[in-house]
């Protein structure tokens, strides 16, 4: 009996050893546990979020940030279900979302405004058209708007016979949708017939390929094969680039905010993560990807 005790002693002992070599395969020794958090939303921050989330890893080697897009609309309800961590939007949280929220998980969302965007009208770099105002942008894009042509405008574009405009748009799920349709449409209805795209990248990719085209897009998205246009408010009056200058002292007409997006106050990982999205070395990041980073004043 004590040497089959013994057999059974070595066995155990035995299996012990190779499952503790597996898991030491499966996790190097030294390495810590890893803590994921789940970021979804805009297409207009999806691109600096991503570059957040991988600078971040090297800060905070035990911190999975995941990024992926969707739009505004995509990642404010998934919060809502309490599906993600934050939620990243190029708008502001409606009050039926806010209120949507707080019936599902018992918490109210918390806004953190981590930056700052021009939304620029994008025409192709071979349109001679340099300047618009909110009206013409109206009257192009909103239902019932009659100009389609760009000779109504008086621009003749260079080796094009049929200047018919070509709208590019987003999906209705994009806060730069809604705040497009907000600040230029007062709220009216988009008109039918317009490309819409899935992504930010994909509306100037679009228009810098189509020489008739005009769109709308985060000033971050801008290439050589488009041109950002000068917006002025209406007839008349000054227009103004989208530049950093003009998009902080607001003179740019579509001038917005960019916001994160938690349930309650955050906590834990979560809270270092956006600290840091604060912090200088996490401004910096944003305004490398194209946009605005927070005033001093404005960090405090």
């Amino acid at each position: 009996m004590k040497r089959q005790h013994r057999i059974a002693s070595v066995l155990l002992a035995v299996t012990i050893a190779v499952t503790s070599a597996c898991s030491q395969e499966k996790r190097p020794a030294g390495t810590q546990s890893t803590t994921s958090i789940q970021v979804k939303g805009s297409d207009t921050m999806v691109n600096v979020a991503q570059a957040w989330a991988e600078e971040y890893r090297k800060v905070e080697p035990t911190i999975d940030v995941e990024v992926s897009g969707g739009g505004s609309g995509v990642g404010i309800a998934a919060l809502e279900k309490g599906a993600i961590d934050i939620a990243d939007a190029s708008r502001t949280m409606k009050p039926e979302e806010i209120a949507q929220a707080k019936r599902n998980t018992g918490k109210d969302p918390r806004e953190f405004i981590v930056g700052h965007d021009a939304l620029a009208v994008y025409v192709n770099k071979d349109n001679p058209l340099n300047e618009v105002t909110i009206d013409q942008l109206a009257q192009i894009f909103e239902e019932g708007g009659t100009v389609t042509r760009w000779s109504q405008l008086g621009i003749t574009i260079p080796g094009v016979t049929d200047d018919t405009i070509v709208r590019v748009s987003r999906q209705s799920s994009s806060g730069t949708y809604e705040f497009f349709r907000e600040h230029v449409l007062n709220k009216k209805d988009f008109k039918l017939g317009s490309r819409d795209m899935n992504g930010s990248k994909e509306v100037v990719e679009l228009i810098g390929s189509t020489k008739t085209a005009i769109g709308y897009s985060g000033m971050g998205y801008a290439s050589p094969v488009v041109k950002m246009m000068k917006v002025a408010p209406k007839a008349g009056a000054p227009s103004f680039a989208p530049t950093v200058e003009n998009t902080i002292n607001k003179t740019y007409p579509l001038a917005r905010s960019l916001q994160l997006y938690t349930l309650g106050e955050p906590q834990g990982a979560v809270k270092k993560f956006i600290d840091w999205i604060l912090s200088p070395a996490g401004q910096k990041i944003l305004q490398d990807s194209g946009y605005v980073p927070l005033t001093a004043a404005e960090r405090k």
